[in-house]
């Protein structure tokens, strides 16, 4: 990797950041070293960062460069340059950042098609593993709550498309990858969006125990197209998703954002690009539930973007097969850890996300390459935490119809505060059977959530104006012990740690007030000030970049 950290110009800015990375596994970018008008054979995709849009928008016009997305979320345009034109913005006042665009491809093959239609549909357990039918029951179907899914897509199943009178829930279909909204629905060649969003909403009602198949069957959607047919990607489609989903949140009534994706971080969280879109979605209001990603088991896997702190990070468990037996459930292994490099505790909670039963076409990549899971032609079981974040962000859309008001920060302290955490042994020999860099707070739990009236439990101490604006930053409370295990130190002295397998050596009291889940200003005197070698091999600096490998994505390949 080569990265040229350059200063700032002016007081108070941001240094430039240049990365010319190599080139990975899904990025082509050809330079070229000559100036003039762009010619796309010869440039590259960069995120370009600076004071205002108009001026950066001027200072590319400027060197010949061509933009070809406007981030306004993140100050941002997104552009093809050659060499020499990027060295000649990097010259220019208006110009804070410029950072390679990643893009990244899935597994897969196989092309889009027709629906199979089956008259047997399934129960899928999960909404009774979490209590959501309980719900159900008394009338919360997520109604007039709006889920938006930034994915792949979705095919026209009707019970994506329908609520649960017949209407057209999807109320809007943007494509992030050309900048439009589609005429018609373009389908899920992939079939991971479609997936997704029938776990959080279907409203299809099973044969054999007579409940909803999704967590709320009744919420809207909004679905956000920012990966293609073959399930590629990259950071600019991406954020161009998320800055629509703010710009037209009042519009949609887009209270949720299901992000069910994950990249590996190349940089402190407020760093990332992508993390910043994020956290101006918390800002505004809306609920951002991310994935926490699938390398695990080992400490510190969290992705991009489920290691902002504000935002409800999501691991997976399975059930075993015995969703009547919730003794031996038990955290999947390929669910991500923390803590964060910055040293916070994620994820924030587990959902299931173990061969979890959605709707995907036969045809569809993923179902194409593995059609031992399809069940019905219809239905197809898939493991991940993208599952298990669709699973949560259905929950989320059921609180919010119980109690409208409440904010990001109050809808994350209520599902910590009403999480269940795996525990082992009985009265006072009562441990917890994983950390809480492992599990968080714990399994979410509807009824828990629904019935908290916790407040001041999550993101105390982080200020999401500050860290934006670039003049306070944040860690979490984890540390290392001279050994190099983690832990945390709980309310009443007891610490949690992480001792190299899933089993914590001691208990931790969490006294309600979930005081880990906050943070204190960034000192820069960290445990971990001398550098930090990842389990991926990367290794971190006093100075960390961003790279072009930050958007690799490992979230959707079915295993378990």
């Amino acid at each position: 990797m080569n990265a040229i950290q350059m200063t700032s110009k002016t007081s108070g800015k941001l240094a430039i950041s240049l990365l010319l990375a190599s080139l990975l596994v899904a990025m082509s970018l050809a330079t070229s070293t000559h100036m003039g008008p762009t010619d796309v054979a010869d440039t590259s995709a960069f995120i370009v960062q600076g004071d205002s849009m108009s001026s950066i928008k001027a200072a590319v016009a400027a060197v010949g460069g061509e933009v070809t997305h406007e981030l306004a979320i993140i100050d941002a345009v997104g552009v093809q340059l050659n060499d020499g034109q990027v060295a000649a913005l990097a010259s220019s006042e208006a110009i804070s950042r410029i950072l390679p665009d990643a893009r990244v491809t899935t597994a897969g093959n196989g092309n889009g098609g027709g629906n199979n239609k089956t008259t047997s549909i399934p129960a899928t357990y999960y909404p009774g593993l979490i209590g959501a039918n309980n719900l159900h029951n008394d009338g919360i179907l997520g109604t007039g709550i709006t889920i938006a899914v930034v994915d792949t897509g979705y095919l026209g199943d009707e019970f994506i498309k329908r609520d649960l009178v017949g209407n057209n829930r999807i109320l809007q279909h943007y494509d992030a990858i050309v900048d439009r909204l589609p005429n018609v629905n373009h389908g899920d060649a992939s079939g991971h969006g479609s997936h997704v969003s029938s776990v959080a909403v279907s409203s299809g009602l099973s044969n054999s125990n007579n409940r909803y198949q999704g967590i709320a069957p009744n919420a809207n959607l909004v679905i956000v197209e920012a990966f293609d047919a073959n399930g590629a990607g990259s950071y600019l489609d991406v954020i161009r998703g998320i800055d629509w989903v703010v710009q037209n949140q009042a519009t949609y009534n887009i209270r949720v954002l299901n992000l069910s994706f994950s990249a590996t971080p190349q940089s402190y969280y407020w760093d990332d690009p992508l993390n910043q879109a994020v956290m101006r979605a918390w800002q505004a209001g809306i609920v951002v539930v991310a994935a926490a990603g699938n390398s695990g088991p080992d400490p510190m896997t969290i992705g991009v973007p489920g290691n902002v702190p504000y935002v409800i990070t999501v691991g997976a468990i399975s059930d075993s097969y015995t969703p009547s037996d919730q003794t031996d459930d038990y955290l999947t292994s390929f669910s991500s850890t923390g803590p964060t490099v910055e040293g916070f505790v994620k994820p924030d909670v587990l959902a299931p996300g173990g061969h979890i039963l959605g709707i995907m076409e036969t045809s569809s990549n993923i179902a194409q390459a593995h059609p031992e899971n399809q069940i019905d032609g219809r239905f197809f079981t898939m493991s991940g935490t993208s599952q298990a974040t669709a699973i949560t962000s259905g929950l989320v859309a059921l609180m919010l119809q119980a109690n409208p008001t409440l904010t990001p920060d109050e809808v994350k302290c209520r599902i910590l505060d009403g999480a269940s955490a795996f525990e082992t042994g009985s009265g006072s020999n009562v441990e917890l059977a994983y950390s809480v860099f492992q599990q968080g707070a714990g399994v979410i739990t509807a009824n828990g959530s629904m019935n908290s009236t916790a407040t001041g439990c999550a993101n105390q101490g982080l200020d999401v104006a500050a860290d934006l604006d670039g003049t306070q930053h944040f860690q979490g409370p984890a540390t290392q012990d001279p050994n190099g295990d983690f832990y945390v130190v709980g309310d009443d002295g007891t610490i949690n740690s992480w001792n190299g397998d899933y089993v914590s050596g001691d208990g931790f009291a969490w006294s309600g007030g979930f005081a880990w889940s906050g943070g204190f200003a960034w000192s820069g005197g960290f445990a971990w000030s001398g550098g930090f070698a990842w389990s991926s091999g990367i290794e971190w600096s006093e100075n960390p970049a961003f790279s072009a490998s930050a958007a690799n994505v490992n979230q959707w390949v079915p295993h378990e």
